[in-house]
């Protein structure tokens, strides 16, 4: 009886790098974040009030529109 590449069984250990790839890339995209989310904050903690009210915000929503939790008022909930 020969064994034919169909018939031979791939071990399963060839999964494990890449379950921890994805888990390292998950992580370095989330640190990625949060330091672009923290330099947005910086920025527009920058703008005087003036120009704070042009792009529609106040100083007290600088937080909630950066992680996107901030909704505009012009926007009617149903």
């Amino acid at each position: 009886m020969s064994a034919n590449p169909a018939t031979v069984a791939r071990p399963a250990v060839t999964k494990g790098p890449g379950r921890i790839s994805r888990l390292l890339r998950a992580y370095c995209k989330g640190i990625a974040g949060y330091f672009v989310r923290r330099a947005a904050v910086a920025s527009l903690r920058e703008l005087d009030d003036r120009s704070l009210r042009d792009i529609g915000l106040v100083r007290s929503q600088i937080e909630a529109a950066v992680y996107g939790s901030n909704t505009r008022s012009d926007q009617r909930t149903s």
